[in-house]
Protein backbone atom coordinates (compact mmCIF):
# COMPACT_ATOMS: atom_id res chain seq x y z
CA UNK A 1 0.00 0.00 0.00
CA UNK A 2 1.58 3.41 -0.59
CA UNK A 3 0.90 6.41 1.10
CA UNK A 4 -1.08 8.20 -1.02
CA UNK A 5 -3.33 5.16 -0.46
CA UNK A 6 -3.40 5.85 3.78
CA UNK A 7 -3.36 8.53 6.20
CA UNK A 8 -1.62 8.65 9.37
CA UNK A 9 -4.33 7.84 12.13
CA UNK A 10 -3.00 9.02 15.93
CA UNK A 11 -5.02 8.45 18.62
CA UNK A 12 -4.17 10.60 22.21
CA UNK A 13 -6.07 10.05 25.45
CA UNK A 14 -4.62 12.33 28.55
CA UNK A 15 -2.43 9.57 29.70
CA UNK A 16 -0.87 8.32 26.86
CA UNK A 17 -0.82 7.58 22.76
CA UNK A 18 -1.94 4.62 21.88
CA UNK A 19 -2.06 4.56 18.29
CA UNK A 20 0.19 5.78 15.13
CA UNK A 21 -0.44 3.85 12.08
CA UNK A 22 -1.07 4.25 8.47
CA UNK A 23 -4.64 3.12 7.95
CA UNK A 24 -7.14 3.02 4.77
CA UNK A 25 -9.79 5.06 6.28
CA UNK A 26 -11.06 5.98 10.05
CA UNK A 27 -14.64 6.36 10.94
CA UNK A 28 -14.69 8.87 13.84
CA UNK A 29 -18.30 9.24 15.82
CA UNK A 30 -18.61 13.48 15.43
CA UNK A 31 -21.27 15.11 17.04
CA UNK A 32 -23.05 15.84 14.21
CA UNK A 33 -22.87 12.01 13.05
CA UNK A 34 -20.30 10.01 11.68
CA UNK A 35 -17.30 10.97 9.57
CA UNK A 36 -15.07 8.68 7.21
CA UNK A 37 -11.68 10.06 6.75
CA UNK A 38 -9.27 9.20 4.10
CA UNK A 39 -6.04 10.43 2.43
CA UNK A 40 -6.49 13.45 0.24
CA UNK A 41 -9.44 14.62 2.96
CA UNK A 42 -10.42 18.11 3.40
CA UNK A 43 -9.35 20.06 6.40
CA UNK A 44 -11.34 20.29 9.33
CA UNK A 45 -11.77 20.45 13.22
CA UNK A 46 -14.91 18.53 14.48
CA UNK A 47 -15.92 17.38 17.98
CA UNK A 48 -16.49 13.90 18.84
CA UNK A 49 -19.26 12.53 21.29
CA UNK A 50 -19.39 8.98 23.16
CA UNK A 51 -18.93 6.48 20.52
CA UNK A 52 -16.45 3.73 18.69
CA UNK A 53 -13.60 4.84 16.71
CA UNK A 54 -13.35 2.11 13.47
CA UNK A 55 -10.18 1.85 11.90
CA UNK A 56 -10.01 -0.14 8.47
CA UNK A 57 -6.13 -0.75 7.81
CA UNK A 58 -6.63 -1.90 4.07
CA UNK A 59 -9.04 -1.58 1.05
CA UNK A 60 -11.48 -4.21 1.34
CA UNK A 61 -11.26 -4.56 5.45
CA UNK A 62 -14.16 -6.19 6.86
CA UNK A 63 -12.73 -6.54 10.61
CA UNK A 64 -11.93 -3.31 11.84
CA UNK A 65 -10.03 -2.12 14.84
CA UNK A 66 -12.47 -0.55 17.14
CA UNK A 67 -11.90 1.62 20.09
CA UNK A 68 -14.33 3.47 22.47
CA UNK A 69 -13.85 6.73 23.26
CA UNK A 70 -15.40 8.81 25.72
CA UNK A 71 -15.34 12.36 23.15
CA UNK A 72 -12.84 14.37 22.40
CA UNK A 73 -11.80 16.12 19.32
CA UNK A 74 -10.22 14.99 16.27
CA UNK A 75 -8.03 17.17 13.72
CA UNK A 76 -7.99 16.25 10.15
CA UNK A 77 -5.83 16.97 6.85
CA UNK A 78 -5.55 15.34 3.77
CA UNK A 79 -2.71 13.58 4.88
CA UNK A 80 -3.69 12.78 8.75
CA UNK A 81 -6.32 12.10 11.61
CA UNK A 82 -5.56 13.07 14.84
CA UNK A 83 -8.22 12.44 17.94
CA UNK A 84 -8.08 13.84 21.13
CA UNK A 85 -9.81 11.74 23.37
CA UNK A 86 -10.89 12.57 26.52
CA UNK A 87 -11.07 8.48 27.30
CA UNK A 88 -9.95 5.67 24.86
CA UNK A 89 -10.05 1.68 25.24
CA UNK A 90 -10.05 -1.18 22.88
CA UNK A 91 -13.45 -2.36 22.44
CA UNK A 92 -12.18 -6.22 22.75
CA UNK A 93 -10.22 -4.89 26.07
CA UNK A 94 -14.61 -3.87 27.56
CA UNK A 95 -15.96 -6.58 29.91
CA UNK A 96 -19.43 -7.10 29.13
CA UNK A 97 -20.91 -8.83 32.41
CA UNK A 98 -18.48 -5.90 34.52
CA UNK A 99 -20.25 -3.18 32.79
CA UNK A 100 -23.69 -4.92 33.03
CA UNK A 101 -22.92 -5.24 36.66
CA UNK A 102 -21.96 -1.44 36.81
CA UNK A 103 -24.90 -0.29 35.07
CA UNK A 104 -27.06 -2.59 37.70
CA UNK A 105 -25.31 -0.74 40.39
CA UNK A 106 -25.52 2.73 39.38
CA UNK A 107 -28.89 2.14 38.93
CA UNK A 108 -29.39 1.57 42.92
CA UNK A 109 -26.99 4.70 43.37
CA UNK A 110 -29.77 6.48 41.37
CA UNK A 111 -32.21 5.62 43.04
CA UNK A 112 -30.81 6.26 45.88
CA UNK A 113 -29.66 9.46 45.54
CA UNK A 114 -30.52 12.00 47.99
CA UNK A 115 -29.98 15.29 45.69
CA UNK A 116 -29.92 16.69 42.83
CA UNK A 117 -25.62 16.53 42.22
CA UNK A 118 -25.66 12.60 43.23
CA UNK A 119 -28.44 12.22 40.81
CA UNK A 120 -26.77 13.96 38.33
CA UNK A 121 -23.37 12.22 39.05
CA UNK A 122 -25.34 8.31 38.97
CA UNK A 123 -27.10 9.77 35.82
CA UNK A 124 -23.37 10.61 33.75
CA UNK A 125 -21.81 7.74 34.98
CA UNK A 126 -24.79 5.57 33.65
CA UNK A 127 -24.68 7.39 30.16
CA UNK A 128 -20.80 6.02 29.64
CA UNK A 129 -21.66 2.96 31.05
CA UNK A 130 -24.38 2.72 28.32
CA UNK A 131 -21.87 3.76 25.55
CA UNK A 132 -19.01 1.16 26.67
CA UNK A 133 -21.94 -0.97 26.36
CA UNK A 134 -23.56 -0.08 23.38
CA UNK A 135 -20.07 -0.70 21.73
CA UNK A 136 -19.81 -3.91 22.60
CA UNK A 137 -22.95 -5.43 21.91
CA UNK A 138 -23.25 -3.59 18.50
CA UNK A 139 -26.40 -2.45 19.49
CA UNK A 140 -28.04 0.10 21.39
CA UNK A 141 -28.41 0.57 25.38
CA UNK A 142 -31.02 2.29 26.46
Amino acid sequence: MTDTQTINFELVSPEEKLIEEPVKMAVIPGTEGELGVGAGHSSFVVALKLGVVQLYKQEGDTDPQKIFIAGGFADVTGQQCTVLAEQATNVNDLDQAALEQELADLTEDLDRAADAAETLRAESAMVLVKAKLSAVTGALVV
